[in-house]
């Protein structure tokens, strides 16, 4: 999930036993903290490239490569915190807000897509040291989770927060055949033995990026139809689940949910689904125990396979990532006649340390492999770990008793050529150290002993797991074939990390990962190391599932046309520059907040994570040969006495004055302020104007005149969730100060602000989350939006007509127009007016995180975490 960097050591204060009540995510002791702002985050984080990398990780120590391990998850739950917090959200909440929006009027104008173009992670105009390019991913996009694929040259792909894609071409020159739908979150996508193609919505994997679904839709003609609202299959039963996996046999579609093993007729799409199975029903919604704390994860189904010789027959891997008293495989000799019994596994796999399991049977049913994933590794201390991967087994009769074998696991992944190896990466990220979140296995229709399997790289084998080859590597760093010059570069292109979903057809195994789709033939190449020479990237530019956190914009100083970058999950930032016909990527690793000179945008500041941030006055363009002395971007991160010892959260906050490009606001658990502008040198460059508080991160910051306002949160669950906001002159520290909120304010997470470019005591918060009909804990609250005119000490609700829809970010233009982002949709409330409009036609509805105006062109763009960068021109209203 996020592209390991260099990374120095965190400093883990004392233990404490907590719940944290998000769409999939328990955990306890020191990760609680890390991840709820309760302890400091993980250390500085040190651009690299991996030349000085390669030197570095020969004395590096365990515990602090171990701090890598919890990225994927701190960045997935702290995402998903904004949504949630203090509650879980209750079926229905989505439902209600696509009503409320399509209710609403809609102003004129139509929305650009920026961002429809290809992206380069390799582009060699930018191969600096903060940089991954050259690492071999080439052509990339957003998370896919589902991919399905037929013999005729037909795919089908899945992004995670942006809605199904269709090829015809075997792929590339993909169409969006999914828009129409109320939910753009993807679980899978699976083809049925007569064409259609079925959608579960709802992301399953548990680092809840993502969000619950509204059910499984059925797509008659995928050829040429596009998913309809009408094509749902079954009634409400799915909604609000998330759905690992859709399996057809036996006449039916079973779906393993967050909420148990549901099942449904392939023949019709009317009637229920039917609960089949369920390890503890009474913690389901109507149960007796429905309320208490860790009911989200008593009832986790990861994947249910049935047996080719016996359709009757059905195995169920159940269990939650951090481990429970349910966690197992499931079994029933005949599903029509009821009784489920837990399987006592026998052989290799250990029965009591099962956890995130995916199955894979053989066509003719002879063998049956899994990948499990360790909740006793995943429950120890950081430092102690290489991976959460207990290994990947085979029945050779087929049977889930067994007995089992073990054919791999970490060390033995580590030794087929992969790029994890603890030699070439260090300790604390070995093959498997993602096994929680990232996973996929198949089998050969054609060959029972030929295997894929996926955790962070791609892994074949030919003899049923006794040898395997790391046929897509994380990336060529590190490997002798590799040189930072294309010309001097043997290494063949590999896959983009952190891999989802697998399909085979047509001749070809088709991967999805956190950087979109590849395929390579069935019976592909691989070099003397055992990697793949026939990598096709199918990311063309023509399939925007790119997931933003941010969006920034300047002017040119080159040419006339505006320069649009942003920070993305898991692929770096993104630069287009008027005229490009690439997108480049500048800055690697996990792309947070940004900003750019309005003047010049080519005098940037983009975050890595944690308030890592790196200012360039270039564009970051440098061609080589990517050393720390020839960096053209320098480490601004702000510190107190060494880099990395202030806590942030791991997409932190920071912006510019509206008024001043070179005064600038970031926040952590203190407020720090610049005012060098972008010839800051240092981290030791910034001021700590005031402290939040012990525990307390920032969430949002806005900049305007001189005063600046700070969210914060923490802790940020229902366990005791608290958040406020402060506000200040930036270059007076006495007077910062905590706003008193009203009791009739929204308990919920501050996640943006707008002030007024003319009276900075004048400001607008976006507060998210759903309200408290849909929302857990006391004091959840109602609104989205709150306005004070007197700098903080008194707020009105000025939601109006808002859906009850989780809001991001907020805009004040000139004109006193608002613009205001959303996870549904970007809104608009004209000067002068009480009531908001949906702002213009043509956006997806993804989750819209940053929205920022750009004078230059007179156009507000929207960052989504889903659907790429849009525009829309406000001459068009």
């Amino acid at each position: 999930m996020s592209t390991l960097r260099w990374r120095k050591p965190a400093t883990i204060a004392g233990a404490l036993v907590l719940t944290v009540a998000l769409g999939g995510v328990v955990a306890t002791n020191h990760e609680v903290q890390e991840k709820l702002g309760l302890a400091e985050e993980p250390g500085a984080n040190m651009p690299w490239h991996p030349r000085e990398f390669m030197e570095m990780a020969a004395g590096e120590s365990s515990e602090e490569a171990g701090e890598e391990a919890f990225e994927a998850r701190t960045i997935a739950e702290q995402f998903a915190q904004a949504r949630y917090a203090p509650g879980i959200v209750a079926p229905g909440a989505y439902a209600n807000a696509l009503s409320q929006l399509n209710a609403l009027p809609a102003t004129k104008g139509t929305w650009r897509e920026v961002t429809k173009i290809k992206y380069d992670g390799d582009d060699p105009r930018y191969r600096d040291y903060a940089s991954n390019s050259s690492g071999g991913a080439g052509l990339v996009t957003g998370r896919m989770t589902g991919l399905a694929a037929d013999n005729n040259g037909f795919v089908y792909a899945a992004g995670a927060d942006g809605g199904v894609w269709r090829s015809s071409t075997g792929g590339g020159s993909w169409t969006p055949i999914a828009d129409a739908l109320p939910t753009l979150s993807s679980g899978d996508v699976v083809l049925a033995a007569d064409g259609s193609l079925w959608y579960a919505t709802g992301e399953g994997n548990t680092g809840a990026t993502s969000f619950v679904g509204a059910g499984v839709y059925r797509l008659a003609d995928p050829r040429t139809g596009a998913f309809k609202a009408t094509d749902r299959v079954g009634g409400s039963e799915l909604e609000s689940t998330v759905i690992n996996k859709l399996r057809f046999f036996d006449g039916k579609v079973w779906a393993a949910t967050n909420r148990g093993l549901f099942s449904h007729a392939m023949s019709s799409g009317s009637g229920s689904w039917k609960l089949e199975f369920a390890p503890n029903p009474s913690y389901l919604p109507g149960g007796a125990n429905a309320g208490e704390a860790n009911a989200a994860y008593k009832n986790i189904v990861n994947d249910v396979a049935g047996d080719p010789r016996n359709a009757k027959h059905v195995v169920v891997a159940s269990a939650w990532r951090s481990g429970d008293t349910y966690n197992g495989f499931y079994e029933t000799a005949d599903y029509t006649a009821g009784g489920w019994a837990k399987v006592n596994p026998t052989g290799s796999i250990p029965a009591d340390d099962i956890g995130y399991v995916t199955f894979a049977f053989s066509a003719d049913g002879g063998k049956l492999y899994a990948i499990n994933q360790s909740p006793k590794l995943l429950n120890k201390p950081a430092g102690n770990v290489n991976s959460y991967l207990d290994g990947i087994y085979v029945s050779n009769n087929g049977n889930p008793a067994g007995p089992w074998s073990k054919i791999a696991d970490s060390s033995k992944l580590g030794n087929s050529g992969s790029a994890l190896k603890q030699t070439v990466i260090g300790k604390g990220y070995g093959p498997g150290i993602q096994a929680w979140y990232n996973q996929f296995l198949t089998v050969d229709p054609a060959d029972p002993n030929h295997v894929w399997a996926g955790l962070e790289e791609v892994y074949e084998s030919y003899d049923a797991g006794a040898n395997w080859k790391t046929v897509g590597p994380y990336w060529n760093f590190g490997f002798a074939c590799w040189n930072i010059y294309d010309a001097q570069n043997k290494c063949s292109k590999t896959t983009h990390s952190d891999q989802h979903s697998v399909a085979v057809g047509n001749g070809f195994v088709y991967v999805g990962n956190d950087g979109g789709v590849y395929r390579r033939p069935v019976h592909g190449k691989t070099d003397k190391d055992g990697h793949a020479t026939d990598w096709q990237s199918l990311n063309d530019g023509t399939i925007d599932a790119l997931q933003y956190y941010s969006v920034a914009l300047g002017r040119d100083p080159a040419k006339a046309g505006t320069i649009v970058s942003g920070g993305l999950q898991d692929n770096g930032t993104s630069i287009l520059r008027p005229g490009d016909t690439v997108m480049g990527s500048h800055f690697g690793g996990d792309g947070g907040d940004s900003q750019a000179d309005p003047a010049n945008g080519c005098r940037q500041v983009q975050e890595y994570t944690n308030l890592a941030m790196r200012v360039t006055e270039n564009c970051n363009a440098n061609p080589g040969p990517g050393t720390a002395e020839t960096s053209t971007s320098r480490d601004i991160q702000p510190y107190t006495s060494s880099p990395g010892d202030e806590p942030a959260r791991f997409i932190a906050p920071f912006a510019p004055d509206d008024h001043d490009a070179n005064v600038w606001v970031a926040g952590g658990q203190h407020v720090w302020v610049n005012t060098k502008g972008y010839s800051i040198k240092d981290g030791k460059g910034w001021t700590n104007v005031f402290n939040l508080g012990a525990g307390h991160t920032a969430t949002s910051v806005a900049v305007s005149g001189g005063t600046a306002y700070v969210g914060w949160c923490g802790p940020c669950n229902n366990a005791g969730f608290a958040r406020g906001l402060a506000v200040g002159k930036v270059t007076d520290p006495s007077s910062w100060h905590q706003v008193t909120l009203p009791g009739d304010f929204p308990n919920r997470f501050l996640q943006g602000v707008g002030i007024d470019p003319a009276n900075p005591s004048h400001a607008f918060v976006a507060v998210n989350g759903f309200s408290r009909r849909f929302t857990e804990g006391p004091g959840a609250g109602y609104g989205h939006v709150f306005e004070t005119t007197d700098a903080g000490a008194t707020w009105k609700d000025v939601s109006a007509n808002l859906p009850d829809v989780p809001a991001s970010s907020i805009k004040e233009l000139s004109t006193g127009a608002l613009v205001l982002a959303t996870d549904l949709a970007t809104f608009y409330r004209a000067p002068g007016a009480t009531d908001w409009q949906r702002l213009g036609a043509g956006l997806p509805l993804t989750v819209g995180m940053d929205v920022e105006y750009n004078a230059a062109d007179n156009s507000i763009y929207v960052a989504t975490h889903g659907r790429g960068i849009w525009a829309f021109g406000l001459a068009q209203l």
